[in-house]
């Protein structure tokens, strides 16, 4: 053979559609994706999120209904977020026991048992300034939002939360939430940490969604997109106060940083694929750029290729119901 020719040829792995997905190195599938759902209060109609084309706020009287339709097609896992519309300056709703936090997690638990049920623990759907924690003049006060989440996982564990996830980016968040939930007796009550929020453009058609009233930003608590260490650093301190399980949020644009910290921990590692990487893909096959049942499970794939066992993504019931 002339030495003009290739002695290694990859193309032999890809001759053909059965080939190719013989020695495919990744998959996903329905059970690795998380469902976030909205959920609101006092009102008895859906409510169309114009920036999540799709995506509908649920009248919590829908709730159990939307519930078992998403059993019924095979997703085993939600991310409960509430649209409260009973705000104050420090998020009090979310310890009442008969507040929108627990009732969200009651119906879900009572309607299907068998239905995982995160419960994001965070003020800012429940304050009427939008921060996510206590605001005194110098910004968000840290320990006195600490406090707090030990109030709000313990009512969302009182209501059956599998998972709290702790989201209001607080210095010492999960060892406050983990010794609450211990002195309550809710040992078994696992938190899947927020480890490295980014403050993310990304999360922009989120705000619409949660009702944010938001002004201003939240700098000065979620992470730098711009730091690497520091993102490993604060996983690793959630891992050490206790977190069960990590999470990278956003994902698309952090499949550098979920390779990092699944390479510095052996804890189950989520991402979330956020509001903005959803309606990119919305929008840009809406115009006719992509092709969006390709583009959804390749970006899927990428983020599980980077380290990834858990996603949470809006698309989960999307591929639900097309198949992978």
């Amino acid at each position: 053979m002339s030495n003009q020719f290739p002695v290694s040829r990859p193309r032999r792995l890809r001759s053909s559609d059965a080939i190719r997905s013989l020695f495919q190195e990744v998959e996903f599938n329905l059970g690795d994706l998380v469902l976030p759902i909205f959920v609101e209060e006092e009102v008895s109609e859906y409510t169309a999120i114009a920036a999540m084309p799709g995506v509908r706020r649920i009248p919590e009287s829908k709730l159990a209904y939307e519930i078992e339709r998403y059993a019924r097609a095979g997703i085993k896992s939600v991310m409960t977020f509430g649209v409260s519309h009973h705000l104050d300056h420090i998020g009090s709703d979310t310890w009442n026991e008969n507040g929108l936090v627990a009732r969200m997690t009651r119906i879900c638990k009572d309607t299907v048992p068998e239905m995982v049920v995160m419960s994001d623990t965070c003020f800012c759907e429940y304050t009427s300034h939008g921060h996510c924690g206590v605001l005194h003049d110098h910004g968000v006060d840290n320990d006195a939002t600490l406090r707090n989440l030990g109030k709000q996982a313990v009512i969302a564990a009182q209501a059956g939360a599998d998972f709290i996830a702790p989201s209001a980016a607080m210095d010492g968040q999960v060892q406050a939430i983990r010794r609450a939930l211990d002195e309550a007796g809710f040992i078994d009550t696992s938190i899947m940490a927020y480890s490295t929020k980014f403050a993310s453009s990304l999360y922009g058609p989120f705000r619409e969604a949660g009702g944010s009233v938001l002004k201003g930003n939240r700098r000065s608590y979620q992470m730098n997109p711009m730091n690497r260490r520091e993102a490993i650093r604060e996983s690793l301190l959630d891992e050490q106060e206790g977190a069960d399980a990590l999470m990278v949020k956003p994902a698309g644009a952090y499949l550098d940083i979920i390779r990092d910290i699944r390479e510095a921990s052996r804890l189950p590692l989520a991402a979330y694929q956020v509001s903005g990487e959803y309606a990119m893909i919305k929008f840009a096959a809406a115009a006719g750029a992509i092709d969006e049942r390709q583009v959804v499970r390749e970006s899927l794939g990428a983020i599980k290729r980077a380290g990834a066992d858990i996603i949470l993504s809006y698309f989960a019931m999307d591929i639900a119901e097309q198949g992978l």
